[in-house]
């Protein structure tokens, strides 16, 4: 059964408390990520991996009310959480997405899911520049990676850098050699746009994006023609440096 783990937790270094944010007059980042998820084939078994933190409380109350299933794990060792919450709820394939991604496009998802079943890798992600050569062509803030449990299992087993437990994936794309892996990229280079929020700059470009773009669930395609019309947006956060805190 393929299941996917969208992680989130309150204490991001350079805006605390963002997956809580308000985006709109209803939605925080968080309740965008889901809804935006929603629309996929593929993610219909949805689980919030979140931090047995006490200010982790907030999302728990958060995903219950919305009756979606959460987990609750460690808050710096994301590979364990991630194999902890896949093996409680029998997940054979893993789609992660994170918290922070509130434009995720579930076409994008389901695209990227569909050539890993039928290619049968171990992992798949798109623009991934340690699986092949490439240069960034999809924005910051559409990141998609899907991979199977047996991986999972190896990389928490094997994995033993704080990079490659804190980030989860890193193992599997430094060890090409033992997982079949691939990335996919866009057809249309769009690096220069970032739709991930990490600073309050980035919350203001995402929540001026929901109120100029009415239609539901808001794709990719829909937010670079907002970009293109009015190109002033752009320049809300074209300052800020992407990472991933």
């Amino acid at each position: 059964m393929i299941g996917c783990i969208l992680q989130a937790r309150m204490s991001s270094t350079r805006l605390p408390g963002k997956v809580m944010m308000k985006i709109d007059n209803e939605n925080t980042m968080l309740d965008c990520v889901i809804n935006q998820l929603k629309n996929s084939k593929q993610t219909k078994n949805l689980v919030i991996a979140t931090t047995e933190q006490k200010e982790d409380d907030v999302i728990v109350e958060l995903v219950k009310r919305r009756e979606i299933k959460y987990f609750r794990g460690s808050k710096k060792d994301v590979l364990d959480r991630y194999y902890q919450c896949a093996k409680k709820f029998d997940f054979s394939e893993i789609i992660r997405i994170t918290s922070d991604n509130p434009l995720i496009d579930y076409e994008i998802v389901d695209t990227v899911v569909e050539h890993f079943k039928s290619n049968n890798y171990d992992y798949i992600t798109i623009d991934r520049p340690q699986i092949s050569t490439f240069h960034q062509t999809y924005p910051w803030g559409y990141n998609v990676e899907v991979f199977t449990f047996s991986a999972l299992e190896n990389a928490w087993k094997n994995a033993k850098l704080t990079s490659e437990r804190e980030h989860v994936t890193p193992y599997f794309y430094k060890n090409n050699e033992i997982f079949k892996q691939t990335s996919i990229e866009n057809s249309e280079d769009l690096s220069r746009f970032s739709c991930t929020v990490n600073t309050k700059y980035d919350l203001e470009l995402i929540q001026k994006i929901y109120s100029n773009i009415k239609k539901r669930p808001i794709l990719l395609s829909d937010v670079i023609k907002l970009f293109k019309a009015n190109p002033e947006l752009i320049k809300i956060n074209t300052h800020v440096k992407d990472d991933n805190n």
